[in-house]
């Protein structure tokens, strides 16, 4: 996911993508404990993802505090 697609998303779509991101992360690290996986660079792809999202989410209520004043 491009971050462009990660601005088209409203807040609310946005938090429940990354929880469902954080579980799968949760999930990968698990299966790759117990036996590596296919491709172990998903691992650094969701983690960089979740660090996107979370970002937009910081931006957002600043990007709205700018707008008003």
């Amino acid at each position: 996911m491009k971050i462009s697609e990660i601005r088209e998303l409203s807040s609310k779509e946005l938090e429940e993508r990354l929880d469902t991101e954080e579980v799968s992360l949760a999930r990968m690290k698990m299966n790759h404990a117990v036996s590596p996986l296919d491709n172990p660079l998903q691992i650094r792809f969701s983690r960089r993802l979740i660090a996107r999202m979370k970002t937009e989410l910081n931006r957002r209520p600043q990007s709205e505090n700018q707008k008003s004043e």
